[in-house]
């Protein structure tokens, strides 16, 4: 505001106090005319008296530049006008103000545009305006990095990054992969920070739950690599307005995602790596001993392949050791398990154990079968092969003891003769050398069939024969085809009486029934005379009746001299017979008769004191109480296991 001229009443003025008296010594006098300027509450100027102006040639006497849109004028005057005073006339003018400049604080973050009235804010190129139309940030959000190996950098990089501006960037790589990122020392440079800690510019990674800084600094604060476990990686970078370096550049690249070294338990893989990811095949096989089991079939190979997930696709499936089944059951025994493991699976084993004492296990090697990686029970010597439990031969389970003759001789107890066979018809007896076969005389089966045969019996009379024995089935016969055919009423010649029964099935071995054991080929079964041995059955006794119970003797090998030597009932001498080598001499004072053929005359074994052979079998003698004539079994031993091997599964008859 400007005054071209100024008139006024001449007035004094204190100092405080506009407006009121003021007093001069003693005088107080009222103040007459006042011209107040005032502008936001201050005052400005007060005026009065005359007034010229300051400039020669100019006309303006005062001039106020009052830094606000309004003024107040206040102009007091009081009743006299003596010297008729003409007042005053102002003069004023609208001044645009400058914001650009005349403010304290800079209106713009960047440019600023004054204009008559106001002003407004620009930004320079590749920036824009916030909307606080102040404000000026980088539009630095929205990229999307896919490729699976690339750089990311600030705005300007490596010129001054901008400020107050959020930059979000996104790497989204495919499923299977991981984001994994380097920062080097060199290429990181942002504002540090403050006392305190804060960062004012800062960058920050996020991945799924895993979260990374925020970071600033001159040089990189945190690892020189970063591996995420997700695909996706979201980074962002705030600044403020004030300070700006260089900024930062990252180096990213994709991450297979890593499957675990096996695919299930027990198994191995091909190829084998010492790292298996996104993407890679393999065969997995079960180890040895392990197969998958599905339902209706089992493999040991099947392929997987390693996800997008981590994991191996097929890994339901599962390798379980190999199942061999129970243990093929064998007659007469109990498969007992002597692994730790009591399941019929791989390495498993076991032993066959034989019902003792009665049978014992025919075998080779230790007998032990394991399941094997190809489902079998497998023992190292026999293979697959199945051993056998075969009787005990040979061993009474009640003791013999006898001293008198079986003609005339002493009842044996049960258990004595457990090998001892009752031909009930013809009558005649035989000997138990295995389960399924029975070997008596020749002659005994001249003319018959199918003879009627028991065993595990003493008493054969009555109700007891059928009650307490085990009766016999032949299935086949087979007589020495040496052994020459004759009316028996006229016989002489009874070299090679032996014959063999084949059983249709086999018979249970127990106290009363087991096999008696066959000679052996060295020279310890050679019979030297004085031998002992035992003979028993169901023959004729001294009056000639037959008994029901069985007796028992004891008898000596004699030279074959005393056998020659009895005059046989009804001839004058013995010479019509023939006697040969295949023949053993036994027996003086006891001896068997009529009705005992077929019988064993049971010998201790030389090379085993607990158990008895089969010598001889009663043949003939001349006359019943004197010597009898045993067949020879050693002589027969080769025809023996001959006809028992090739006859095993025979189920024709035959003679």
């Amino acid at each position: 505001m400007e005054f071209r001229s100024l008139w006024l009443a001449t007035c004094k003025l204190k100092d405080s106090s506009v407006g009121n008296y003021t007093h001069s010594s003693n005088e107080i006098r009222p103040l007459y005319i006042l011209l107040q300027v005032l502008s936001g509450g201050q005052v400005e100027g007060v005026l009065c008296g005359q007034k010229k102006p300051r400039a020669p040639g100019s006309s303006i006497v005062e001039e106020f530049h009052v830094p606000y849109n309004t003024l107040t004028m206040s102009f007091q005057s009081d009743f006299s006008n003596e010297e008729r005073f003409t007042g005053f006339a102002a003069y004023y003018v609208a001044v645009d103000v400058d914001e650009c400049t005349d403010f304290v604080d800079e209106p713009c973050s960047h440019y600023c545009n004054n204009y008559i009235g106001g002003y407004f804010c620009t930004c320079p190129p590749d920036y824009f305006l916030y909307e606080d139309k102040k404000t000026c940030g980088v539009n630095c959000s929205g990229s999307v990095f896919t490729e699976p190996s690339g750089e990311i950098s600030s705005p300007n990089y490596p010129n001054q990054y901008p400020e107050n501006s959020r930059c979000e960037y996104r790497v989204a790589l495919t499923p299977g992969y991981f984001v994994a990122l380097t920062i080097r020392s060199g290429d990181f440079d942002v504002e540090p920070a403050d006392s305190e800690g804060t960062c004012h510019d800062s960058l920050t990674l996020v991945s799924g739950k895993q979260h990374f800084g925020p970071y600033c600094g001159s040089k990189f604060p945190g690892p020189p690599e970063i591996k995420t476990r997700n695909n996706i990686l979201d980074i962002t970078f705030q600044t403020d307005h004030a300070v700006q370096h260089k900024g930062w550049k990252i180096r990213y690249y994709a991450d297979p995602v890593t499957c675990p070294q096996t695919v299930i338990p027990n198994s191995v893989l091909d190829p084998k790596k010492d790292r298996y990811i996104f993407k890679d095949n393999v065969k997995v096989t079960c180890v040895e001993g392990y197969e998958i089991v599905r339902k209706r079939d089992s493999i040991k190979i099947f392929h997987s392949s390693c996800q997008d997930n981590g994991e191996w696709s097929n890994s339901h499936f599962s390798c379980v050791p190999v199942n061999c089944g129970d243990p093929t059951p064998i007659d007469n025994a109990q498969a007992v398990y002597v692994s730790e493991l009591h399941e019929p699976l791989y390495k498993a084993a076991f032993r066959y154990q034989c019902d003792a004492p009665y049978y014992t296990l025919k075998t080779q090697g230790d007998g032990v079968y394991q399941c094997s990686a190809n489902g079998e029970w497998v023992n190292k010597e026999m293979g697959s092969k199945l051993p056998k439990c075969i009787p005990v031969c040979g061993v009474p389970s009640n003791p013999i003891e006898e001293k008198a003759r079986i003609f005339g001789g002493t009842l044996a107890e049960k258990g004595n003769f457990p090998w001892q066979v009752y031909f009930h018809y013809p009558r005649g007896g035989g000997v138990l050398i295995s389960e399924r076969w029975v070997m008596t005389a020749a002659h005994v089966l001249e003319g018959y069939d199918k003879p009627t045969m028991y065993a595990g019996v003493i008493n054969v009379g009555g109700e007891s024969l059928y009650r307490e024995a085990k009766q016999l089935i032949p299935e086949a016969s087979f007589i020495h085809p040496d052994w020459k055919k004759q009316p028996i009423e006229t016989r002489t010649d009874f070299d090679n009486d032996i014959a063999l029964l084949k059983l249709r099935d086999p018979v249970k071995m127990g106290p009363n029934i087991s096999p008696l054991c066959l000679p052996g080929k060295s020279p310890e079964y050679e019979l030297q005379e004085g031998t002992l041995g035992y003979i028993a059955g169901w023959g004729q006794r001294e009056r000639g009746r037959l008994p029901i119970y069985l007796w028992k003797a004891q008898i000596p090998v004699v030279d074959m001299d005393k056998c020659r030597s009895v005059k046989p009932e009804g001839s004058a001498d013995s010479s019509a017979y023939r006697f040969t080598d295949n023949m053993i001499c036994a027996g003086g004072d006891k001896d068997s008769c009529k009705g005992d053929s077929g019988g064993a005359y049971a010998i201790q074994d030389p090379l085993n004191d607990r158990q008895y052979y089969v010598a001889g079998l009663i043949s003939w003698g001349p006359r019943c109480g004197t010597f009898g004539l045993y067949t020879k079994v050693v002589r027969y031993l080769d025809w023996i296991t001959e006809t028992m091997s090739k006859h095993e599964n025979a189920d024709t008859w035959q003679d």
